[in-house]
């Protein structure tokens, strides 16, 4: 789940390719969607005084696919500029990249935003770090004890790689998940619910890594279920970004420590892996992310956080279908 500027722009292509033919609808739905979201889960709207100026534009831009697009180009022009940057450029992009959600969400949605809230931001983080790791973890461990990879210390600086790793995957866990999970999965749900933004959200973060190096399209349909419907579920539950950034971040930067491709890109790791057998198994060129082992782990564990999203509904964490 590498994160860059390819990911991005192909995010964008096609939210931009939607955009004109959604106005008309959005022009209507503008006005019922914050009546709708003061009697719905979720965030509620932030009151405040002009709510409803500027008009038919004004309405179009805080109609929820309105304030998604704004956003997707706010962070996305970011993420654009910054992902592959020198020293720590990636993470001011990330801090960058926060606040322009944080400007998109107040100034142009008019919602409050406790998803992405200081308070216990830390905790949420480590957990979901926790739970990122263990799956990457448990999956190499799975593969490794049927043949399929074998490792080598790589001999490197440790600090040096440890530093590169943790400052690229900042970056890309924080854009990648304000994107798909702050802004699409949340304006998607506002519209059509929580299941159809899950499914939708999932298919196009495979599909934008359809571009990256030995994709196919296994490896994007693997990247839908592992991490589109996971990382999806994994908001529901918590309602965090920080949750969901933590598992990503530690995610990628496992993958990439233990010298595993992410997502294609070959790392500079710790670790020098070899391969064996299946690529059903290892994963191929890809990396991990293309083996079957991760989808049925990755499953599993996005099950239960659907469960539990679904037990909190009663206090708005989950939003039904209308």
């Amino acid at each position: 789940m590498r994160g860059g500027f390819a990911d991005v722009r192909g995010f964008l292509a096609w939210s931009s390719g939607h955009h004109g033919r959604d106005h008309h609808r959005e022009a209507t739905m503008g006005t019922t969607s914050a009546t709708q979201h003061g009697t719905d889960s979720g965030p509620d709207p932030d009151p405040g005084p002009d709510r409803d100026g500027g008009g038919r534009p004004g309405r179009i831009v805080r109609s929820p696919l309105g304030w998604m697009l704004t956003g997707l180009a706010g962070v996305g022009l970011v993420s654009a500029s910054t992902a592959t940057g020198p020293g720590p450029v990636p993470v001011l992009g990330a801090a960058a990249a926060v606040a322009v959600y944080w400007l998109v969400m107040r100034r142009v949605a008019r919602r409050s935003t406790p998803e992405i809230a200081r308070a216990g931001a830390g905790r949420e983080a480590l957990l979901g770090g926790g739970i990122g790791l263990g799956f990457i973890l448990v999956s190499a461990l799975v593969i490794t004890a049927f043949g399929g990879y074998s490792f080598s210390w790589a001999g490197d600086g440790f600090l040096s790689v440890v530093w590169a790793a943790a400052v690229v995957q900042i970056g890309a866990a924080v854009t990648e998940e304000l994107l798909f999970r702050g802004l699409a999965l949340q304006a998607l749900e506002q519209l059509w619910g929580s299941r159809a933004a899950i499914v939708i959200t999932s298919l196009f973060f495979g599909a934008v890594h359809l571009g990256a190096p030995g994709a196919s399209a296994w490896s994007g349909l693997a990247i839908a279920l592992e991490a589109g419907v996971l990382l999806g579920a994994a908001f529901l539950w918590r309602r965090s970004i920080w949750f969901v950034v933590g598992l990503h971040f530690a995610w990628n930067t496992t993958e990439q420590l233990l010298g595993i491709p992410v997502s294609g890109h070959a790392p500079e790791g710790l670790f020098t892996v070899d391969v064996h057998g299946s690529a059903l198994l290892t994963g191929g060129g890809f990396g991990l992310e293309a083996s079957v082992v991760p989808v049925l782990i990755g499953v599993a564990l996005a099950v239960p956080m659907l469960v539990l999203a679904r037990r909190n509904a009663g206090a708005g964490n989950l939003r039904a279908g209308r």
